[in-house]
């Protein structure tokens, strides 16, 4: 029996019409597709009329999952791994089903699309030919701190995720760290209330 393939499939990040044709087709010939939140995922789905199984995989169960996945792979399936919006593995879970295919000699193929930070990026203002992305920035101030002081002399453009209510705390403190420079803030990209701040720190 033939072993099937991981498939890692990029999603919209807001607006659903920002899905490939190859993504939808990959989700509906997929035998599964492991999802951060199955009831998100559903929604995707069913507008387009895309009726493959679904499980969860999050960062709860990734690891044991990820073990599950590659054996139903090695079995003859194709499995389509999906995070909530965007890349999976990109700041999202992935990277343990990734890296336990590889170590089974089983295929991984991206279908690329949207990334959040590379949606923002572009639509910043900011240079683009260098630039740095470091994910979340740490809930706490001072490992905050720490993690901007540790990226400070790059020069590249820094890219962080941060969450709304942390948002004004983050800025203070790259301020503070970073110096008074050029930045921008993205929220809601591709969707009804998208908004970009720019100005300086």
């Amino acid at each position: 029996m033939a072993t099937g393939t991981l498939y890692l499939v990029a999603t919209p990040i807001g607006n659903l019409e920002d899905i490939t044709h190859r993504a939808v087709r990959v989700l509906a010939e997929a035998d599964v597709v492991a999802c951060e939140d199955t009831r998100r995922t559903r929604v995707l789905l069913e507008r387009f009329g895309i009726r493959t199984k679904t499980v969860s995989y999050h960062e709860h169960n990734e690891r044991e999952r990820a073990d599950e996945l590659c054996a139903l792979i090695e079995e003859g399936r194709n499995v389509a791994v999906v995070s909530d919006a965007g890349t999976p593995g990109v700041s999202d879970p992935g990277f343990r089903v990734v890296r336990a295919a590889i170590e089974r000699g089983i295929a991984v193929v991206p279908i690329p699309g949207a990334a959040a930070f590379v949606a923002a990026l572009v639509a910043s203002g900011l240079p683009t030919d260098e630039f740095y992305f470091g994910g979340f920035l740490p809930a706490r101030p001072h490992a905050r701190r720490e993690k901007l002081a540790s990226v400070k002399s790059l020069r590249a453009t820094l890219v962080f995720y941060e969450t709304p209510h942390r948002i004004a705390h983050a800025l203070a403190d790259a301020r503070e760290v970073l110096g008074e420079r050029a930045a921008a803030v993205a929220r809601e990209l591709t969707k009804l209330h998208e908004e970009i701040a720019r100005g300086r720190l």
